[in-house]
């Protein structure tokens, strides 16, 4: 039977996933605050943050039961957010999709920003690693991340509005998203789609319950695929 297991990789990946937690603690005890005063118990907030682990999606969905809005409105805006999981699962087909199912099932459930980020890069810089490597680096990157982003609402969720405002929790949520969207717009498909995504966001940041988002996001992915076609195009001209 093959293995799956390389000690090396999986270190590899913990090493370079390690920093993320400096700013997966900050975003996941300010998940942990919010949901708290939003009236959900400690149950409920803690089954949010394990089921679902996408911080970006939570804290949408959150703010959309807070303001009543449609069941239909929050769960298609919090898809709409999480659309980038479908197109990260494509990413990485190539890389960790001979795994068997039950191991495919557990990185679909590990697949978050960081954990993609930090792998596609190493897969790319690393073309020769093997199927055991590859699935030890990842397991490596979210080795730290999941159980703080855990702890993180826990610890959230208990403290709630004891934790002063000079902590400036919510520093983390772009931070975060800063720090891993940067080093990957290495295309022109990529920052095109970055900026369109942006522009109509701010435009459209008037539409109820946060519809901008929805907007925004299929905008972005439309620009990304038509300048990707055109470059492809213009490639074989």
């Amino acid at each position: 039977m093959a293995s799956f297991w390389d000690r090396s990789s999986f270190w590899r990946g913990f090493r370079d996933g390690l920093p993320f937690v400096l700013v997966v603690g900050p975003f996941g005890m300010l998940f942990g605050v919010v949901a708290t005063e939003a009236g959900l118990p400690l149950v409920q907030v803690m089954s949010f943050s394990i089921v679902v682990i996408a911080g970006a999606a939570q804290f949408t969905a959150l703010q959309l039961m807070a303001d009543n809005a449609p069941t239909l409105v929050v769960i298609a805006s919090a898809l709409a957010v999480n659309l980038r999981m479908a197109m990260y699962s494509a990413s990485m087909t190539p890389h960790l999709g001979a795994l068997p199912a039950w191991r495919r099932a557990l990185v679909a459930y590990s697949l978050v920003d960081q954990s993609y980020a930090l792998s596609v890069m190493e897969y790319e810089r690393q073309p020769e690693m093997t199927l055991a490597q590859k699935t030890s680096y990842f397991a490596g990157v979210i080795a730290p991340v999941l159980p703080n982003w855990y702890l993180a609402t826990l610890v959230g969720a208990l403290v709630g509005q004891s934790i002063p405002d000079s902590f400036a929790l919510d520093f983390a949520v772009p931070i975060t998203f800063l720090a891993m969207i940067g080093p990957m717009l290495r295309t022109k498909a990529h920052v095109a789609a970055a900026v369109v995504s942006v522009v109509c966001a701010l435009l459209f940041a008037f539409l109820p319950w946060n519809l901008g988002l929805i907007v925004a996001g299929i905008a972005g992915m439309i620009t990304g695929a038509f300048v990707e076609l055109r470059s492809e195009n213009k490639g074989m001209a």
